[in-house]
């Protein structure tokens, strides 16, 4: 959908209740992280889409998505939240850490809630410093405890060496302290490895694998970076089963064109994968075969599509919460974000939407914005072609951290001069 212009979104701002319950999409379907940007602003969009054409909306009222092009551009992410927040936009997911880390003062001042599902500031799972951000149900520390821990349910980790391959930004470098704490109560050696953006070139990185032979590797990669990693880790003959990606490393993106050597590699997620749920029926019914697709409707099961399409359900699911707190069907940015404060997510929730066993259970309060921080390994079948978990969801090391949490939050309010509380 095509942006209004700034004069328009002006004269909407002065209205504090839309027509419409307004979801904006920072997507990115162009430069270099499109293929993994595409098929989650499909499935976002594709999700809302069919609430209306299935439900007529969220209690009633139609959901629209106005979709911005970020091209993973941290400037261009902030022009496109200061030209659509004034057009009722109730919630953002800019699905880029960069663009997070510059909208947080800008949606805590205009009291817009930001959802960085599985990314974004860790430290904004405390909500009394962090009022308008969530992370749930999993962020980066969470997945850096989730690697160790899976690595350790093979045995004793003192005196081995995990290698920690990283996109060399603030994402990539983001589970750092987390794995330095890590590493010092399990005693295990930690190898980092940056890798500068995209990623095209790692020989350098790889022939340092070569030699200094970890004993697994974890990598935080986007892009083309996952797919070249993996590419050089059979190249060097790393063994796959060795090898977890975080979940921004777990795409069908990342492990096809390697072909049958990727077979084996391991990551982490916070959600199911394939479409073997009643949902994805709908979907089909109401969205793709009913030519209402964002995409071309082939991506539907895949990893990133759906993760867009649980995000835009937490979404929904947090706005059904809003109208029920507030007695309103029209939302406001206020109301999402005591809906979002409020949201509690259970399994039969989950089947009653379609989904059933799609997602871990969580809750979330003022206290805590992120969710319980569970999380599930899967791992890459390169004959069938399809991930498949191979754990359930499981908690991680919040004795190291929670502590973490409280500091860099604490650090993040004296600077900022908040008051930590809740409303």
């Amino acid at each position: 959908m095509k942006l209004t212009t700034l004069a328009v979104a002006a004269v909407m701002a002065a209205s504090p209740v839309m027509a419409d319950l307004v979801f904006p999409s920072l997507s990115y379907r162009t430069g270099p992280y499109a293929a993994n940007g595409i098929p989650f602003a499909d499935g976002y969009e594709d999700y809302f889409t069919l609430l209306n054409e299935r439900d007529g909306g969220i209690g009633g009222v139609p959901a629209k998505v106005i979709e911005c092009e970020t091209g993973y551009n941290t400037e261009k992410g902030v022009e496109c939240y200061e030209a659509t927040k004034g057009e009722g936009a109730l919630i953002y997911q800019p699905l880029s850490t960069g663009i997070t880390y510059q909208l947080i003062p800008k949606v805590t001042a205009d009291g817009i809630p930001l959802h960085t599902m599985g990314y974004g500031r860790t430290s904004a799972k405390n909500g009394e410093i962090f009022s308008n951000v969530f992370n749930y149900p999993a962020n980066y520390w969470d997945g850096a405890s989730h690697a160790i821990n899976h690595i350790m349910s093979g045995g004793d980790i003192a005196g081995k060496k995990i290698a920690l391959v990283f996109h060399n930004s603030a994402y990539g470098k983001e589970p750092i302290r987390t794995l330095e704490e890590l590493s010092k109560k399990h005693g295990f050696e930690l190898m980092l490895v940056p890798v500068d953006h995209p990623g095209q070139e790692q020989k350098s990185q790889w022939l340092q694998i070569r030699q200094q032979k970890p004993d697994n590797v974890i990598m935080y990669g986007w892009g083309v970076m996952n797919q070249v990693a993996i590419q050089e880790a059979a190249n060097i003959r790393f063994p796959m089963e060795n090898f977890i990606g975080i979940w921004w490393s777990g795409s069908e993106n990342d492990v096809l064109p390697a072909g049958d050597r990727a077979n084996g590699y391991k990551a982490l997620t916070f959600h199911n994968l394939g479409d073997d749920y009643p949902l994805y029926a709908d979907l089909r019914k109401y969205v793709v075969d009913a030519g209402k697709a964002a995409g071309a409707g082939d991506q539907l099961g895949t990893a990133l599509y759906n993760r867009g399409m649980y995000a835009a359900m937490l979404a929904a699911e947090a706005a059904k919460t809003a109208q029920e707190l507030s007695g309103e069907k029209n939302l406001t940015p206020a109301m999402m974000r005591d809906g979002m404060e409020a949201l509690e997510m259970t399994e039969a929730k989950m089947a009653e939407i379609g989904l059933p066993g799609f997602g871990p259970e969580f809750k979330v309060s003022c206290q805590n914005h992120g969710g319980n921080g569970l999380g599930a390994v899967a791992q890459w079948d390169a004959a069938a072609k399809k991930w498949s978990l191979i754990t359930g969801y499981e908690g991680s090391d919040q004795d190291v951290i929670q502590p973490l949490i409280d500091e860099d939050s604490a650090a993040f309010a004296a600077e900022a001069g908040i008051e930590a509380g809740c409303k």
